[in-house]
Formats: C-alpha cells, structure tokens, sequence
C-alpha cells in the first residue's frame, strides 16, 4: 500500500513538471519572447472582449429585466465562450505542431491537450478578471453576487471543452474533412449556447430543449453567479457533471486509439 502511494506521488510529481514545461513551451512558441512576449496571452482575449464591451456599453441603459445590467453580463457571456472556443479551435492542431515532442515516453497526447487548455482558462480567466475589475471602477458593473458559482461555471466549461477537445482530436486525425467543420460549429453554437441570452427569456418548447444542452446549463450558472438577483432554476450541477465525465472518457478512450495510428518517423 506505501509502495503504490509512492508511486502515485512520484508519477503526479513527474507529469507537473511535464505540464510545466509544455506550458513554457507554448507559451515560446505561440507568443515568442519578443516584444510583449507572453503578455499577449492576457491581451489578445482583453482586446477582443473590450470591444464587445465598448458596443454594448454605448447602448447601455440600466437594467434589462431582473436587474441585469447589459455591459457585465455580454462581457462575461462573451470571454467564457472563448473559453469553450479557443478550447475546441485548438485543439484540432494540438497533435501535429507538436508531434517530434512525443518521441519523450513522458509526453502524452493528453498532455499536449491539457496545456492548451489550461492556458486557455489561465488567459481568459484573468482577462475576465481585469476587465470586470474596470467596469466595476468605471460603474458600469457591480461585484458579482456569487463569485464561486462563476468559479465553478467556468472550471466546468473548461471540463467540457477539454473532453470534446479530446475527441476533436482524434477526429481530425483520421479524417481531414472533419476539421473543416469545426470552427463553422463553434460559431453556430454561440448564439444558442446561451452565451447572449438567459433561458427564461425562451418560450416553451424551445426553452425545454435548449436546457438540454450542458453549455446552455453552465451559462446559466456563469449568469447566476455574476447577477445576484437571478438565481436561475435551469441547470443542474450533476447533470453538467455526467457530461463532463462522460465526455472525459470518451475522449480517453479515442486517445488510446489515435496514439496507437501516430507513426514517429
């Protein structure tokens, strides 16, 4: 029993410091270390959600029913989609930009995937984070009502996006088609992922059969957690959990499969 706990610990001592230098090795390669270098893993989602911002701050008149103020609730609406969408856009090129790395026995495809997604959530996140924070000096926002429940929505896409990742992955591997097809999906979810709307705003039936869907749920936790005065009645935390697991084991099992047909010449 000792012996196996050694192990374990060893084992999860070695992949956090493969982890942390495919994290360093990304960020050289995706930013270099030029100019801001990798400061731009901040700017580039900051740039892209100030915008938004900018446009529907000028349209901005107050509230928008339930006490919902418009700035606030399209900026955190927006920067979580990118999450799900750098995520998933990603993860189609994880495996070729970085295949010489998986002559080390200690990289895995897995690994590969997860640094991506964790830079994804870390630069999103925290651009989330600056730029709330100036809306809240600026008064066009107010403290979220329950930061841990946005906590939460935001680790649980992050959860979702990465076993689809895993499974996109995969698909492109073997069928070139399927890539083509990715990034057209993403955008076509976004205006029904709940990313712009909340789910009572849907009459029935079609508010039924959105909630369904596990990114409609998280967006309801994200806007629930930024605005006090909703507390939404339409997700289910195990529900959105089922799926990220089961979504994680699929995606595990395609792995075993596409590692097996990855030649290293």
């Amino acid at each position: 029993m000792r012996g196996g706990l050694m192990q374990l610990r060893d084992g999860f001592y070695t992949q956090r410091h493969v982890i942390g230098a495919l994290v360093i090795r990304e960020l050289h390669t995706r930013y270099g270390r030029d100019n801001i270098g990798s400061l731009w893993m901040l700017l580039e989602p900051l740039l892209l959600a100030s915008a938004v911002a900018f446009i529907h701050a000028s349209n901005d008149t107050g509230k928008h029913g339930a006490g919902i103020r418009i700035v606030p609730f399209a900026l955190t609406g927006y920067m979580v989609f990118i999450i799900f969408r750098a995520i998933v856009n990603r993860s189609e090129s994880a495996v070729e930009a970085n295949r010489p790395l998986l002559f080390h026995h200690m990289v895995t495809i897995f690994d590969l995937l997860f640094t991506r997604a964790l830079l994804e959530i870390i630069a999103t996140s925290g651009a989330l984070a600056l730029l709330y924070g100036l809306c809240i000096a600026l008064g066009l926002a107010d403290f979220p009502g329950r930061p841990l429940r946005l906590m939460a929505a935001i680790m649980l896409l992050g959860w979702l996006s990465f076993g689809l990742a895993m499974c996109i992955a995969t698909g492109v591997h073997f069928s070139k088609a399927f890539s083509k097809f990715v990034h057209p999906v993403t955008y076509i979810i976004m205006p029904l992922s709940g990313t712009f709307f909340l789910l009572e705003w849907i009459p029935e039936p079609y508010r039924s059969w959105l909630g369904w869907s596990p990114i409609n749920q998280i967006f309801e936790m994200v806007h629930s957690g930024v605005f006090e005065s909703y507390d939404s009645p339409y997700f289910n935390p195990l529900y959105i959990v089922g799926w990220c697991m089961a979504l994680t084991l699929l995606g595990l099992l395609l792995l075993r499969v596409l590692r097996r047909h990855i030649h290293l010449n």
